[in-house]
């Protein structure tokens, strides 16, 4: 006996039952220099198929403002603040603050129209801790984000208020001195 399968058409369209929930992820650490664990994961995503975009709030340097985004292949976009240095002081002069608060402003715009799938927000955390992006603000974005939406934050000290709203935190440590 030969069971006979039910396969879509070419013009069917699949539902599903329910939409996938889109994640708030936090990866902490004391020390910096972790980005590449959180990059390798949005490059992996990226060549799957989906849409990425990495936002680095405390990047600069290398002309590559929202404007203009560097693109590893198709599905991934990587904005800096539009900066000639890296912020490394909550001191800004108000060219500086102007640049961060347009980048603040894009992504969410952005992150509102639904353009990407995943969006990793790098060195949020200082960001606020500088007090250059409100944490209040942070915390209405993340409410309302489209629900399909994954958010991915980085950065040492992590508001505990953003730690609450977390779905997934990684902490990452050293295991031995160097």
């Amino acid at each position: 006996m030969v069971a006979q399968l039910d396969t879509p058409s070419v013009n069917s369209t699949l539902s599903v039952a329910s939409p996938i929930a889109g994640l708030v992820q936090v990866f902490t650490s004391s020390y910096r220099n972790f980005f590449t664990n959180v990059m390798a994961q949005a490059l992996r995503i990226a060549g799957q198929g989906t849409s990425v975009l990495v936002v680095q709030f405390l990047k600069g340097g290398i002309r590559q403002g929202y404007e203009r985004p560097m693109q590893l292949g198709q599905n991934l976009d990587w904005i800096r603040c539009d900066l000639p240095r890296c912020i490394d002081t909550p001191q800004l002069d108000d060219t500086e603050n102007e640049a961060l608060q347009k980048l603040w402003q894009h992504t969410q715009q952005v992150v509102f129209e639904g353009k990407y799938s995943l969006v990793v927000l790098d060195e949020l955390s200082l960001a606020i801790n500088f007090g250059l992006i409100p944490e209040q603000e942070v915390l209405a974005f993340l409410a309302k984000r489209p629900s399909h939406i994954d958010i991915i934050l980085t950065g040492p000290e992590m508001p505990k208020s953003l730690l609450d709203v977390a779905d997934q935190i990684t902490e990452i440590r050293r295991s031995h001195s160097p």
